[in-house]
């Protein structure tokens, strides 16, 4: 392998399983662009209540070696720290020698990079997604969490938050180290600009759906509300399990004709979704970044958002509106605003997209990162 091609090590608290197909697709999608220039495998351990002895699944997926350890659950908290971390270590000696470590959700893979850098000599850097580092969600850290959390900050050459505003919520949790802000990818060649054929007028939103966290419930409130000013429109609900709201979507009297529900779909889809739509509606109560804001305007789709976390770090004014929490009244008017006046410069939002979120910026990004890791190694 030449010197420009580096060897990186995914040590992962969340990734993609065949357990739980969505927990961390951003860090694939990381680890995917990547690997478009360097070598990357990823590690990942899971609880799988039907097994009864570990099983290994090892198979190369986007240009990714992707080794998941999939263990039988254990009684005991302290036989599952042992199991998960036992096979942990079993992963990383089944990989070939590496040059970095490139640790997502530092707690608790993060342990594992400071006893590899302290036993092995191996550097790592840290990308971070966490919402429960936000100030209004980081009350459930346990005290041994942070205090951890702490030294695997403090040992890592560099903590690369998906935002500033993430970077700034770890800071006063104490988390001090080497900061430098790299955001989620986007591939742009799937995500991009296409003629909307359909004249009626479409709002899409994406996401778990976790109400707490989306505030879905606001939206189809809106939604409803939406029926008396605009006689035709279509508005797509896709994640997990939108039949949840059936019950309210009925109590609110939304018209069958003007709503779609639709289950979790796959990535690429979710290019086919925008592309059809005119607007992305975002009224989370709390987020970091969100990839499908991006996406969307990889799309050239403009986006409806709640102005929290680091959204606003990452939002043109001329790509949409920014609201505040809860405020339906917001929320309905800049849809109406949209409505009537619809001037996407879609080339402009796609060629933004390509400028900071491509595969190609931060495979770009992280591979200057690892070079000078392994300049001050020498």
């Amino acid at each position: 392998m030449s010197k420009e091609k580096l060897h990186i090590l995914f040590l992962n608290s969340w990734y993609p399983s065949d357990i739980l197909p969505n927990n961390g697709d951003f860090i694939q999608r990381h680890a995917e662009a990547i690997a478009t220039k360097n070598k990357v495998t990823a590690i990942h351990v899971i609880t799988d209540k039907s097994l009864k002895n570990t099983v290994i699944s090892d198979k190369t997926i986007n240009g990714v070696r992707t080794m998941i350890a999939y263990i039988k659950p254990k009684r005991t908290k302290f036989g599952k720290l042992y199991q998960f971390y036992k096979s942990y270590f079993k992963l990383i000696s089944l990989s070939d020698n590496y040059d970095i470590i490139h640790v997502n959700r530092l707690y608790p893979a993060g342990i594992l990079a400071v006893l590899l850098k302290l036993f092995n000599g191996k550097r790592y850097l840290i990308s971070e997604h966490f919402t429960g580092y936000l100030k209004t969600q980081n009350k459930n850290i346990g005290k041994a969490e942070l205090f951890l959390s702490k030294i695997i900050v403090k040992q890592a050459d560099f903590v690369c938050p998906v935002s500033e505003n993430l970077k700034q919520n770890m800071q006063m949790l104490g988390m001090e180290g080497n900061y430098k802000i790299i955001p989620n990818v986007v591939d742009t060649k799937i995500f991009k600009p296409k003629k909307k054929n359909e004249k009626t007028f479409t709002l899409i939103h994406l996401s778990s759906l976790a109400d707490n966290h989306k505030n879905i419930t606001g939206i189809l409130n809106v939604i409803s509300k939406l029926q008396n000013h605009i006689p035709c429109f279509l508005f797509y609900l896709i994640g997990n399990n939108p039949f949840q709201y059936q019950n309210l979507i009925e109590s609110l009297k939304i018209n069958r004709k003007n709503i779609k529900l639709i289950d979790q779909i796959k990535h690429h889809d979710v290019a086919k979704y925008l592309q059809k739509s005119d607007a992305l509606i975002l009224f989370s109560n709390y987020e970091n970044l969100p990839c499908v804001i991006l996406e969307a305007f990889a799309c050239g789709v403009n986006v409806i958002s709640t102005d929290v976390g680091g959204i606003s770090e990452y939002f043109p004014n001329n790509f949409g509106k920014l609201i505040d929490i809860k405020n339906e009244n917001q929320l309905i008017n800049e849809i109406l605003n949209l409505y009537n006046i619809n001037n996407l410069q879609k080339n402009e939002m796609h060629q933004y997209a390509v400028d900071h979120f491509s595969k190609e910026k931060i495979n770009d990004d992280f591979s200057k990162l690892y070079k000078s890791i392994l300049k001050r190694k020498q």
